[in-house]
């Protein structure tokens, strides 16, 4: 946007969702002069700032749960928020394939999404390198434990310089090992984490966008359709008081408990992701009983 004249000869603009100003002189302020912090213009510059960078969550977090919850999105509705820069931050670069009539995706075909026009449809960078269109009516983001050779596009997407607005491609991923027990209701690799107090543990879940309900880390999912959560305990007792965690475990919308091995890929991994992010703030104890915080926050 332009500059906009204001008291004192200042003139005052939005770069991003930062407030510049500058002075008679044309110069550029490192920061918005104290006696215009309450200048009309000043204030409403800022609240459109805070709104943008509302809005970039927003988008941000409608993406993810696009990604996690493996939902074909209408190709139309890509390109009416396209021009919007907000959600082509989040949508650019991000791996999709088209979803067929009989609604499934069709990887082989997937690539970089770098362009989505009414007219023209939506143009990605496919995995040989070519620009190409897709006519599907609806795509999908895939989760990156679907994707094959997931190294490989990895390095693909280095080489094309991609930095995409969302973690896909470089999310961390937990496929089911062979060793888990397809009859068990838990999954106990996460279990036993130490937190001085319980609080700690239940921020640490929060700030990676995690409910908390009932002693619970949640996470919600769908996979081929059908709704589940991840549950990870945290505890129950005083937010002060000290806990450890207890097993992960995948539930119904009814609260019936999945076996581990009716547990589908990206549910197994996103549960298991969040379970490893709350576990990686626990607190070990060294052989002299000295306590320290524990990991490094490298999952």
């Amino acid at each position: 946007m332009g500059w906009v004249e204001t008291a004192g000869g200042y003139a005052v603009t939005l770069d991003g969702t930062r407030v510049l100003c500058r002075n008679t002189a044309g110069r550029t302020l490192k920061q918005v002069p104290a006696k215009l912090r309450d200048d009309a213009e000043v204030v409403r510059l800022r609240q459109l700032a805070e709104w943008l960078e509302r809005h970039g969550r927003e988008c941000r977090s409608q993406v993810d749960t696009w990604l996690v919850r493996s939902l074909p999105v209408p190709a139309r509705l890509l390109t009416q928020v396209w021009p919007d820069a907000a959600w082509q931050g989040a949508l650019r670069d991000l791996v999709v394939a088209p979803v067929g009539a009989d609604g499934c995706a069709d990887t082989g075909r997937a690539g970089f999404l770098r362009d989505a026009d009414p007219e023209r449809g939506l143009g990605i960078v496919d995995l040989d390198g070519d620009s190409v269109r897709l006519d599907a009516e609806q795509v999908l983001i895939p989760h990156p434990v679907l994707l094959d050779d997931l190294d490989d596009l990895r390095e693909f997407a280095a080489e094309l310089g991609v930095e995409q607005g969302l973690d896909q491609l470089f999310r961390e991923v937990w496929p089911r090992p062979d060793s888990a027990d397809g009859t068990a209701l838990e999954w106990g690799a996460y279990a036993d984490a130490a937190f001085e107090e319980l609080r700690h543990a239940t921020a640490r879940a929060v700030s990676y966008g995690y409910r908390v309900r009932g002693g619970y880390a949640v996470c919600a999912l769908t996979e081929d359709g059908r709704a589940l959560e991840a549950a990870y305990w945290l505890g129950d007792d005083y937010p002060e008081s000290e806990t450890r965690t207890g097993a992960l475990e995948w539930r119904t919308v009814g609260g019936r408990r999945v076996p581990l091995g009716e547990v589908g890929p990206v549910a197994w991994s996103e549960g298991v992701r969040m379970a490893a992010l709350v576990h990686a703030g626990r607190v070990l104890k060294n052989e002299y009983d000295e306590s320290e915080e524990g990991g490094t926050g490298e999952l």
